[in-house]
């Protein structure tokens, strides 16, 4: 978004450069112990600040995807009997530059797939839930270093489960076919790779876990935006489930993937601006000049994974259906402006005409009657143009997925809780926008460039709570032995009768019915998620 003024922007900057460190080979002995835990491949030591631990920059590939292994399936790690620091982020996914996410002010590069983890010390009794953040940016931006989602102050509130966050490959490099090409054969996964790193760290995680003192059997993978997205294509794959048992989407479904088509298309755009015809072409060319060119000319969405009927179902929704992941414990939900995060990014001058081109190819899409619907949605929506445009955004990008999702989850003999975040941020145009939660849900009030302001510090803590209840035991209800405030906070689960959501407003959390809420528009929305978002 751009709401930094250069000041914001050069503090910013400095803050991220002094994080960056590279973390070395130990071989003199000379470290503390006690921070150190013994991996399959090395062993990590940590650093401590009060009585959190932290490791940071842990891979989790044998080798890094460089060179010959660019668009290639992760490597898996092999046995290692080094001593290595953990003491800063790696690197983080090549990406064009973008204030708005501050992971991109971080030095790049394609050496990427590290993970970190943050772990109070204390002797506890058993071992911890286990929470695995997938940070968003559209498949195209963002970083485990973004700060507002750093891990210390979460695990310090709640020092009775383990934080991670993982690093994927990212744009051009995470979410590219390939193997229509000439020499594409030896690429068949390039289209899905992000999503197989996200994989291979959470493999990594379940076969190291229980050093750090986590559960490797209760494993929760949240995520916003593209994270939200991931956690919910995730469940889809074959085999996955021995690696998480519940899942939060925030803002995200699996409403953002392509198809086939689609991706060819995509990839072919990318060859003919580069002037290329095969990978061999595009091996030659500098990676950050594909990243940069690719974001030009691959409209909204931009990369993102594939429906290829082999790594991802053709229809993402009807896998949820035939019960996909009934074994899981869902929780999902979205704000209530989420497209406002656009409108206040762009200006409404920038926003106006971006928006107008997502509409027109959405209904290039449809039917003359289903254009019908959408228009009489526009004509029956209060406010200013912009505003239409935006509610209009909202609904087929988050809010019809999102209840769709819900619904498939359910009459696939799954269960799921479902949330609606209406706190509005202090921004201009902003409203209660995309990624407005994150700040206040890792325990960063004092990161306020998309809030504008802190929130409730009482409501704050009980949001954090429920998110941690539910890794710890699938339900994120709170009796008031547990809750901050001494209150009771009933979750329900999502039926198909009730339809009853969480709704998160600063001073009154309590249940609806989705209906009392007007979440999604059954008739002139709902039926968009059969196209997807691309």
């Amino acid at each position: 978004m751009g709401m930094l003024d250069s000041v914001s922007i050069s503090e910013a900057t400095s803050r991220m450069q002094a994080l960056y460190g590279e973390n070395n080979k130990i071989t003199n002995g000379d470290y503390d112990k006690s921070l150190a835990v013994k991996c399959i491949n090395g062993t990590f030591v940590g650093k401590k600040t009060d009585n959190i631990i932290a490791y940071k920059g842990i891979p989790f590939v044998g080798k890094q995807p460089v060179g010959d292994l660019r668009w290639k399936a992760p490597v898996d790690v092999v046995p290692d009997d080094g001593v290595y620091e953990a003491y800063y982020f790696g690197k983080i996914p090549c990406q064009i530059g973008n204030v708005g996410q501050m992971g991109s002010l971080y030095p790049q590069g394609e050496d990427c797939l590290h993970l970190n983890l943050w772990k109070a010390d204390d002797e506890g009794s058993g071992k911890k839930p286990v929470m695995v953040w997938i940070h968003g940016g559209a498949y195209e931006l963002g970083a485990t270093t973004e700060p507002r989602e750093e891990g210390t102050n979460f695990v310090h509130e709640n020092p009775d489960i383990i934080l991670v966050s993982i690093e994927y490959r990212l744009n051009a490099l995470g979410f590219l076919r390939l193997s229509h090409l000439p020499d594409g054969a030896d690429y068949p996964d390039a289209q899905n790779l992000g999503l197989m790193d996200q994989l291979a760290a959470l493999k990594w995680i379940h076969e190291n876990i229980e050093g750090f003192g986590g559960d490797p059997d209760k494993v929760t993978i949240f995520g916003q935006s593209a994270g939200g997205g991931s956690v919910s294509l995730l469940p889809l794959v074959k085999g996955s489930h021995r690696y998480f048992k519940r899942v939060i989407a925030q803002s995200g479904s699996p409403a953002f993937c392509r198809s086939k088509e689609q991706s060819i298309a995509c990839t072919n755009a990318l060859l003919k601006a580069l002037d290329c015809k095969t990978v061999a072409d595009l091996q030659k060319i500098e990676i950050n000049k594909i990243v940069e060119v690719a974001s030009q000319v691959i409209s909204m969405p931009l990369t993102t994974p594939e429906r290829d009927g082999r790594f991802l179902p053709l229809e993402a929704f009807d896998a949820y259906e035939a019960g996909a992941a009934k074994d899981l414990d869902f929780m999902q939900g979205c704000t209530k402006d989420e497209c406002s995060y656009f409108v206040a990014g762009f200006g409404v001058e920038g926003f106006m005409p971006w928006a107008k081109n997502c509409k027109a190819e959405k209904l290039a899409q449809c039917t003359d009657e289903e254009k019908a619907l959408v228009e009489g949605y526009f004509e029956n929506s209060l406010g200013e143009d912009y505003e239409k445009l935006s509610s209009f955004l909202d609904q087929y990008w988050f809010n019809a997925p999102l209840i769709r999702t819900a619904e498939n989850q359910v009459r696939g003999g799954g269960k799921t809780y479902v949330y609606y975040f209406r706190v509005e941020s202090a921004v201009p145009l902003l409203k209660s926008g995309h990624a407005i939660e994150l700040s206040e849900l890792f325990n960063h009030a004092e990161d306020t460039l998309v809030t504008g302001r802190e929130f409730d510090k009482n409501f704050s803590k009980i949001m954090r709570k429920m998110w941690v209840q539910f890794a710890k035991c699938g339900n994120p209800s709170l009796s008031g032995d547990i809750s901050p405030d001494g209150k009771d906070y009933d979750w329900p689960l999502y039926d198909l009768k009730d339809k009853q959501v969480m709704v998160f407003d600063e001073h009154d959390i309590r249940a609806e019915k989705e209906s009392a809420m007007n979440i999604v528009d059954w008739d002139r929305t709902y039926f968009l998620t059969k196209y997807y978002v691309s």
